[in-house]
């Protein structure tokens, strides 16, 4: 291997499968990948690698030795299409969905793969999009007002059930029987480096932003003890390994790891990072005001800015979170891809599939088709999209989806572009929510699989006004592990000079157009007042979730 050329790996590890691709450390070119979905997907219905019994509503669980099979056939296939050889490889680095959270023993081996557990949902992977513990949220968060917390302004005043705290302290009151006998709980991108070195750590942008790690430390005893007597020392017993920075190595990798990947004992192995936050590099993403968009099943938006902010609503804020010396900023969207996969599934009739079949085109681009041959506001419609809940700014899991204006004429590309636009409508909340309480946002760099839709972006640009860049790379978050990996190797000194090697973007590959943004303004008034009407002055959407709980308990007693 000549000094010039070294190589690296960056996995990442998305909902739904898991990905490598080899990176020339030189200037980013990704030389070979492979993708490989979970055997098990996401059980979010029926426990299928226990008992197959009926999970509860708003569950979502994984299985960790799924992640390891992914990851023991991705690398020798990346390396094959790469043409390169494991001895080529200098560093390795991961991301992962966050905060997706495993319970283990001190050795890591996760529980649910122990006999007396492979049958509690609460021994498996509580991946980031599970919601059960809503209760134990709002329990937090009332806590955290009545004691004046400081920690609590991070987050942006309140808390999100996705977050490890909760999904912990669900496990402790739902199956203290999975908790007592947990060593560990650990997000799963610090449960990846352990696997792979052999080293527990904790990284710490991720600690800062999905576990309550804030200034140097976690919340007090004091506070987690009135929670839960039995949750005093959670910290302190289950989680009290070393936090390392960004682009931190946390070691080379073991013989374990070495059996896994494939690769040498020398391999450097970075601190692991959230999917969202390690694109910002990826993209170049590393100035203040320049808002990192992640879009895919889920939309996630990073920025960093000089100085920290209060931002009611904010799913955390980090000192160096994204990037050492700024402060990172992060809000998003529990659904977006999400929402559009949801609609196609079940509310297109079969002639629109037909259609899209003897034009040789997939469904979504059919409907996008048709869609962006209407003027803005013809198809008369304004919707909410909170099908899987709201994370910014109203962190409110138990919201749902809401379309207002169909008549008998409705058709499915007019639901379709309304679906579209309120996601670009939702961005936009956020984004003002940002700007109106001090956070400056100069540009929209969108990253993920979305991107691909140039429709979708040019009304992102319009809808928020902002010049909207896109990720040269279709795999940007593996981009970025790998940019964090040549920082743990020694390639680069900092993350900011690896992204300018390594990291590329398509600067204002669309621009806002003045007159389609004023229409939108009239719809986006109306999206506005749904907003607020449905997400702030009443209960109607909580009301129907409980409604349909009782139903759905009901329905499990009879059977």
């Amino acid at each position: 291997m000549s000094e010039k050329e070294k190589y690296v790996i960056g996995l990442d590890f998305g909902t739904l499968s898991g990905r490598a691709v080899v990176i020339r450390t030189s200037d980013g070119a990704e030389l070979g990948t492979a993708v490989m979905d979970y055997p098990h997907g996401v059980m979010d219905s029926t426990l299928t690698a226990g008992d197959n019994r009926t999970l509860p509503p708003e569950f979502a669980l994984q299985v960790p030795a799924d992640y390891l099979e992914v990851l023991a056939q991705i690398i020798p296939a990346a390396l094959k299409d790469a043409r390169v050889e494991p001895e080529e490889i200098v560093g390795l680095g991961v991301d992962v969905t966050s905060a997706t959270v495993l319970v283990t023993d001190a050795d890591g081996t996760p529980l649910c793969e122990k006999p007396e557990f492979k049958n509690n949902p609460h021994a498996y992977v509580k991946l980031w999009k599970h919601h059960g513990a809503e209760e134990q949220t709002r329990r937090i968060v009332d806590l955290a007002k009545e004691m004046n917390v400081g920690w609590l302004e991070r987050y942006g005043g309140t808390l999100s059930s996705e977050m490890l705290m909760p999904k912990a302290l669900e496990t402790l009151e739902k199956a203290p029987e999975v908790y007592e006998a947990a060593d560990q709980i650990v997000n799963a991108l610090d449960w990846f480096t352990w696997m792979l070195t052999g080293n527990l750590t904790y990284a710490a942008g991720d600690s800062g932003y999905k576990r309550m790690y804030q200034d140097g430390r976690y919340p007090t005893e004091k506070f987690l003890a009135r929670l839960n007597p039995k949750f005093q020392k959670v910290f302190s017993q289950k989680m009290s390994a070393e936090v390392l920075p960004l682009g931190a190595k946390v070691g080379t990798l073991s013989e374990r790891g070495q059996k896994l990947t494939g690769l040498p004992a020398y391999v450097a192995v970075a601190s692991g990072n959230i999917d969202a936050h390690v694109t910002a590099p990826a993209v170049q993403a590393t100035e203040s005001g320049q808002l990192t968009a992640i879009m895919g099943t889920s939309s996630c938006y990073v920025v960093s800015g000089p100085e920290f902010q209060p931002v009611p609503g904010t799913f955390g804020t980090v000192d160096g979170g994204l990037i050492d010396g700024l402060w990172g900023f992060e809000a998003g969207q529990t659904a977006v891809g999400d929402i559009y996969a949801w609609f196609v599934e079940n509310c297109v009739p079969a002639e629109y599939y037909e259609e899209a079949e003897e034009q040789g085109l997939s469904i979504h681009d059919l409907l996008t088709q048709k869609a962006q041959q209407q003027e803005v506001g013809e198809h008369g419609l304004v919707a909410l999209d909170w099908h899987n809940g709201n994370r910014s700014i109203l962190v409110d899991s138990q919201l749902s989806g809401l379309m207002v204006g169909q008549t008998l004429a409705t058709r499915p590309e007019d639901q379709y572009r309304a679906i579209m636009e309120s996601t670009a409508f939702g961005a936009r909340v956020i984004i003002e929510n940002f700007v109106d309480h001090g956070v400056e946002i100069t540009e929209f760099v969108a990253a993920g699989g979305l991107i691909k839709n140039p429709f979708l972006m040019q009304m992102f640009a319009d809808v928020t006004r902002l010049p909207v860049s896109t990720a040269e790379s279709a795999q940007a978050p593996a981009l970025g592990s790998a940019i964090f990996a040549a920082c743990a190797a020694g390639v680069y000194e900092s993350v900011a000079d690896a992204a300018a090697h390594m990291g590329k973007r398509i600067k204002a590959a669309y621009v806002p157009d003045e007159e389609r943004a004023k229409q939108y303004d009239e719809l986006f008034k109306h999206y506005k007042y749904l907003h607020d009407l449905f997400g702030r002055e009443n209960d109607m959407m909580h009301d129907l979730k409980r409604i349909r709980a009782q139903a759905l308990k009901r329905k499990g007693e009879r059977a």
